[in-house]
C-alpha cells in the first residue's frame, strides 16, 4: 500500500514539474538561415573556386558544420538551364564558409543552387545564388 502512495506522489510531482514549464531550448526557424556569396564574380575557366557563407540572419553570425547535400550550377539566369556543370565541394577556410570548385566554361550568369541541413534544426536551407563569370 505504501508503494502505491509513493508511486502516485512521484507521478503527481512529475506532472507538476511538466506543468511549470521545464526549460526546453528553442530552435530558430530554418528561414532564419541563408547562404551568401563571398565574391559574386569569378573568372571564366576551369577549376574556379566559389565561396559561400551560411549566415544566421537573426544574429549575422556564420553557421559552421552544416551538411550540404545538394549542389547544382547551371546557366539558368541566362536562359540556359540545361547548361550545367559539375560542382566539387572543397574544405572551407573559416567556420561558416563553404567552398566549391567548378568549371565556368563561358562568361555569363551562373546559378548556384544549394540545399543544406543545419545541426539542431528541422527543415532544409535552400538558396539560389547568382555568380557572374567574367572573361
Amino acid at each position: 500500500m505504501k508503494t502505491f502512495h509513493f508511486t502516485r506522489a512521484a507521478a503527481a510531482a512529475l506532472f507538476g514539474a511538466a506543468l511549470t514549464g521545464i526549460a526546453v531550448p528553442a530552435h530558430a526557424d530554418i528561414k532564419n538561415y541563408e547562404f551568401k556569396l563571398v565574391q559574386p564574380t569569378v573568372q571564366a575557366g576551369a577549376d574556379r573556386i566559389v565561396t559561400v557563407r551560411l549566415v544566421d540572419k537573426t544574429t549575422g553570425k556564420p553557421v559552421p558544420d552544416a551538411m550540404i547535400f545538394a549542389t547544382r550550377l547551371d546557366m539558368a539566369p541566362d536562359g540556359m538551364k540545361e547548361m550545367a556543370t559539375k560542382v566539387t565541394p572543397m574544405p572551407g577556410e573559416e567556420p561558416g564558409t563553404y567552398r566549391f570548385k567548378a568549371n565556368f566554361s563561358m562568361a555569363g550568369r551562373w546559378q548556384l543552387s544549394l540545399g543544406a541541413k543545419v545541426q539542431g534544426e528541422t527543415g532544409t536551407v535552400e538558396n539560389k545564388l547568382v555568380v557572374t563569370a567574367e572573361k
